[in-house]
């Protein structure tokens, strides 16, 4: 995980206290939901491929809103996979959203509703937007605004493809790749505002020595790693700061 990034680091939109927390939200959604919109339509093309009635685009993305096993979950209930299993594929494939909840702003959040709303909204794209904004302008009606729009563009983008999928033509490609793009633009966001490279380093070696030693399980040996090594960082950066004191 990266630390929260300074104001140098924040997207290019200049955000002003005066501005209203939803403006705010949506200044900082808009980039990513240019990622997730052409995912969702590719979610919502596969829901009516795979013969499913096209609501089942809206209840995935309502109800489940975890991208990766969104698209799973459209190949296990079109094939009738016991419940059991669905649950098994469900806790691995999101288990990395433990590690995000570790340093995402939820204490900015008030009202009990709305943090449990944030909690069930935490994503990949939430979390690194957290990262990358301004600190001090990210309130917790901000937060939750923000993850408002990320829903409510991937809902859209689902519908859009399961209603208009047969018309979109075959040969477009890239939209599979699109959030990879985002993710690439928001990883060089984060970096920018690091003080030196050990973090953003740690992270592509534990990357690379879990999918050398163990491709089919990288995720949680990756992120395994890596929160050791945070850890072993923060230990010796307290030590440090007391023999310096």
């Amino acid at each position: 995980m990266t630390e929260p990034a300074s104001s140098t680091a924040a997207p290019a939109v200049e955000l002003s206290p005066r501005t209203p927390a939803w403006r705010h939200a949506f200044q900082l959604s808009l980039p990513v939901g240019f990622g997730l919109l052409p995912l969702g339509i590719a979610l919502g093309v596969l829901v009516v491929q795979q013969g499913l009635n096209p609501w089942w685009a809206v209840a995935f993305t309502s109800l489940i809103y975890a991208g990766s096993l969104e698209f799973l979950a459209v190949g296990m209930v079109a094939a009738m996979t016991p419940l059991p299993y669905v649950a098994l594929t469900a806790l691995l494939v999101n288990f990395r959203h433990v590690f995000y909840a570790l340093s995402f702003p939820l204490e900015k959040i008030r009202n009990p509703f709305a943090r449990f709303y944030s909690m069930f909204a935490l994503t990949d794209e939430a979390y690194a937007m957290s990262v990358t904004a301004d600190p001090k302008a990210l309130t917790g009606r901000v937060i939750v605004y923000s993850q408002l729009y990320l829903h409510g563009y991937w809902i859209g983008g689902a519908i859009l493809g399961a209603t208009a999928g047969q018309w979109i033509p075959d040969s477009i490609v890239g939209l599979d790749f699109a959030l990879t793009a985002l993710f690439v633009v928001l990883s060089i966001e984060a970096i920018r505002a690091q003080n030196g490279f050990a973090v953003p380093v740690a992270a592509v070696t534990c990357a690379l020595v879990a999918r050398l030693a163990a491709p089919d399980h990288m995720l949680p040996i990756a992120m395994g790693a890596f929160v050791l090594f945070l850890i072993g960082r923060f230990v010796y950066d307290s030590r440090k700061a007391k023999i310096d004191a």
